[in-house]
């Protein structure tokens, strides 16, 4: 028998007992007998019974309210692409009374975190989002997320030890050991590289690209040792004329440098100085398909992109928090991204809608 021509007084005539009991059963009420149950399950079995979670989910008409916890951000940015994502996975869940609420913290500042995830607890959502900040403040809200025994999904950083419902994102550290594989292609002659980051008080911007720059370093260790890796910093918050500034000063003492590399989506601020002051022998690697990467790309001040899919990552969670929360299915608890090489032959076929 077809399950979608199956009616409960099907089943209930196959197992021998009351319709009454076969709608308990299948919604998980109480006030079943054992033996009542084992009928019910057999005749399950028996006909391939599969219900339609989505016709039940609707007919529930329960509402469900998402909460996403992540950096402020402008736009041109790796979390523009996330925030598109999510709200566009919300909105193909509106059907089923899904909706959504974003949240921002501050990067580096710990009062901001915490404002943001008590305003989140106050919500009483049923899932949630969350772009880790510092281990210590992830965990104190984590753990009031799981005595609350509301499920949380980890974006970007993956902290297992926090029993998350799940974790979307890259595997960070084999994707700095690609990086750095894939940059030395064109820079195995070189003596120097620019390693360019944008620091705030000394610190990174997340845990993220901590871990590329070790898996990077990790081979670089092992393959091209006497390579010199040289730092530089262009602060967060300065403006283009002061990171035109440290830029023009840095390739006016290292002419010899011809190859450069950052962890973060800005590849475009060193790419548009290479641009603007027509230094064509200089070339920078870097992630995210943004715009303005993008542009680089096709100008060839930018030599490669790695992927990291965060329109899909965005939409993802949502969409695992659906399946999991409002369809009850089982998710996938690790979710790595693919580590994709974008350059000026193929960044044009790159689609965010054709990998949904």
């Amino acid at each position: 028998m077809a399950f979608d021509k199956i009616r409960i007084k099907d089943i209930a005539r196959r197992a021998g007992v009351s319709v009454g009991t076969v709608d308990r059963v299948l919604h998980k009420r109480p006030n079943v007998s054992k033996a009542a149950l084992e009928k019910v399950e057999q005749a399950l079995d028996e006909m391939n019974y599969e219900p339609n979670v989505y016709a039940s989910a609707l007919a529930y008409n329960k509402d469900y309210n998402f909460v996403c916890i992540m950096p402020q951000h402008e736009s041109e940015a790796y979390w523009e692409e996330i925030e598109e994502g999510v709200q566009e996975a919300t909105r193909r869940r509106r059907d089923f009374n899904v909706s959504l609420q974003l949240l921002f913290y501050e990067r580096f500042n710990a009062e901001s975190f915490v404002e943001a995830t008590t305003q989140c607890l106050k919500a009483q959502p049923d899932g949630v989002i969350v772009v880790p900040a510092k281990l210590e403040l992830t965990r104190d809200f984590t753990e009031k997320l799981s005595e609350m025994q509301v499920p949380f999904i980890l974006l970007d950083s993956y902290l297992p030890d926090l029993k998350p419902l799940a974790f979307f994102g890259q595997d960070s550290f084999q994707s700095g050991y690609f990086a750095a594989r894939m940059l030395m292609l064109l820079a195995a002659k070189d003596e120097e590289i620019m390693l360019m980051k944008q620091l705030k008080d000394g610190h990174i911007g997340s845990k993220q690209q901590n871990n590329r720059e070790t898996g990077f370093r990790h081979y670089m260790r092992d393959h091209f040792p006497k390579v010199v890796i040289t730092e530089v910093n262009l602060p967060l918050g300065a403006t283009r004329e002061e990171h035109d500034e440290i830029l023009e000063q840095f390739f006016d003492e290292h002419p010899h440098v011809h190859h450069c590399i950052t962890f973060n989506s800005k590849a475009h601020l060193v790419g548009q100085f290479l641009l603007r002051t027509n230094r064509r022998q200089v070339q920078i690697m870097g992630y995210d398909m943004v715009p303005k990467n993008a542009e680089c790309v096709r100008r060839g001040s930018i030599s490669f992109l790695i992927a990291q899919h965060a329109y899909v990552q965005g939409y993802s969670c949502v969409e695992t928090l659906f399946q999991a929360i409002v369809l009850k299915k089982e998710v996938t608890p690790v979710n790595y991204m693919p580590i994709e090489l974008l350059t000026p032959e193929n960044i044009e076929f790159y689609r965010r809608s054709n990998i949904l």
